[in-house]
């Protein structure tokens, strides 16, 4: 069950500790923001619970994975019918390039993150993939130079 939670100093700065690095034991986490270790436990607990903390996972480098090329493509879709709508996000999910879609406003229908291993990688996935999706009607293309800032 998911509930809004109002959070203090305290608790962004636990989630703040475990978004870097979420393999710190508890008591280390403890003792960083100044707390006993079952009152932590028991914050961390509670934002699991709430839905703030949804999983715990590794933060993977890739461009040291040979996915060096990275660019963020905006989406026009032809119209949004039911069918052709579902086709398109079930395809978009299913491909390992796309790291992230996102539904906007403004004259693109979506955004999607792509990382692939470099411009002719990224070249297959646009002719062999996207642009044969009878629902897309055209992608603009802005390959990202640098990572300025990332959340940990």
């Amino acid at each position: 069950m998911s509930v809004r939670m109002d959070l203090d100093e305290k608790d962004r700065a636990i989630l703040a500790h475990l978004a870097r690095d979420s393999r710190v034991s508890n008591a280390e986490l403890a003792e960083r923001v100044g707390m006993s270790t079952s009152a932590l436990w028991r914050r961390v607990k509670a934002f699991e619970e709430a839905g703030i903390i949804e999983s715990y996972g590794a933060r993977l480098n890739p461009a040291r994975m040979g996915l060096g090329f990275h660019a963020i493509v905006h989406v026009q879709l032809v119209r949004h019918d039911p069918e052709r709508l579902g086709t398109f996000l079930a395809r978009v999910a299913s491909r390992r390039e796309i790291e992230a879609c996102y539904a906007t406003t403004g004259q693109a229908d979506y955004h999607l993150l792509v990382r692939c291993a470099d411009i002719e990688a990224y070249n297959r996935f646009l002719e062999e993939f996207l642009f044969q999706m009878h629902a897309v009607r055209s992608a603009q293309t802005n390959v990202v130079l640098r990572d300025l800032k990332k959340r940990p």
